[in-house]
């Protein structure tokens, strides 16, 4: 009977591609799973479900574990979120998003080693979806900021700084405008802040935030934030160290934790063979450290970087010319 049984979506465009491709490197390293598969995104909505069935929410509820590829959200109109439907129903209040240099990648600090980490609260602030319109040319959206929701988020970040042995955990805000919301949030992390002594705990507003990761990045540890702010910071951060292909995440709960790839689903290169799966194989080493496989996420990780550093077989959006199969054989033959 195999050790783990994780919840596997394939999603939408390349989503399967990669994900095959992932679950092929880890097979290979000798990591067993019972892996569950399970529908969302355009898969499920043509069969006249939700883009986030209940099933779904339900198996990955009783699972506990799912590693999710992307799922294709239209912008504006169209079907909602399958990604925050997922966060909401199972309660995912913790997105983790870290940011890497990674040797042979190109970005904008080729010169600097960035080793960042954002946390982002995931079910409340402006996502919550709480929108209205009390006239034809007055749209409105509420932003909910709690207490509880935010005494959580920070209690989670002190103790994965401390865990990681970080030594800093900044939080990032617009109190200074949104005196009640932002305000509450930045209180309620300076009272958690007390208990952690240990660790170096500041604050910083959004816009300076955004405007010190593109001027001097490496000054920044682990950020803290908004849903919002945290969505828009986190990808501004993968852009630092080479683009989406390369930033994985976790949504952590209670009681469940996805990974998933951030990127889209890229439906223009689905089925062409040359789609980039690290971001979601990258992932898929946060979930395998959640479940305490620390050797074999260590040795893969080891792959990635010789790959990246040779620079031999990368997929296009590296700069190289590589294919999936080509690029996951590669890294197959690194972890051997």
């Amino acid at each position: 009977m195999a050790k783990h049984h994780i919840a596997i979506i394939p999603g939408d465009g390349i989503g399967p591609e990669i994900m095959e491709s992932v679950l092929t490197i880890l097979g290979s390293v000798g990591f067993s799973a019972e892996y569950t598969y399970l529908e969302a995104g355009l898969s499920a909505i043509e069969k006249g479900e939700s883009a986030m069935p209940k099933s779904t929410i339900e198996a990955v509820r009783e699972i506990g574990i799912a590693l999710k590829s992307p799922t294709t959200t239209p912008v504006g109109g169209g079907h909602t979120s399958a990604n925050v439907a997922l966060r909401k129903a199972l309660d995912l209040f913790a997105n983790v998003r870290p940011a890497k240099s990674l040797p042979g990648i190109r970005g904008p600090f080729a010169d600097k080693e960035i080793d960042l980490i954002i946390i982002r609260e995931n079910t409340e602030d402006l996502y919550a979806g709480i929108e209205f319109q009390p006239h034809p040319d007055i749209a409105q959206a509420v932003k909910v900021i709690t207490r509880p929701g935010s005494r959580r988020l920070f209690r989670y970040s002190f103790e994965m700084v401390r865990r990681q042995g970080r030594k800093r955990l900044t939080v990032v805000h617009k109190a200074n405008i949104m005196k009640l919301t932002d305000g509450m949030f930045l209180e309620e992390f300076r009272n958690i802040a007390k208990e952690y002594p240990d660790i170096i705990s500041d604050d910083i507003i959004i816009d300076n935030c955004c405007m010190q990761l593109v001027t001097k990045p490496e000054q920044f540890d682990v950020l803290v934030t908004e849903n919002l702010y945290g969505d828009i910071v986190s990808d501004l951060c993968a852009g630092l160290v080479g683009g989406l292909g390369l930033a994985p995440g976790a949504n952590i709960g209670e009681k469940c934790a996805v990974f998933e790839a951030v990127h889209g689903s890229a439906p223009d290169i689905a089925g062409k063979g040359i789609a980039n799966p690290t971001a979601l194989l990258l992932s898929a080493l946060m979930m395998l450290r959640h479940l305490g496989e620390h050797s074999i996420a260590d040795r893969l990780m080891q792959a990635v970087l010789k790959v990246c550093e040779e620079g031999l077989h990368l997929t296009g959006d590296l700069g190289g010319k590589s294919s999936t199969i080509e690029y996951q054989q590669e890294l197959i033959l690194k972890a051997s």
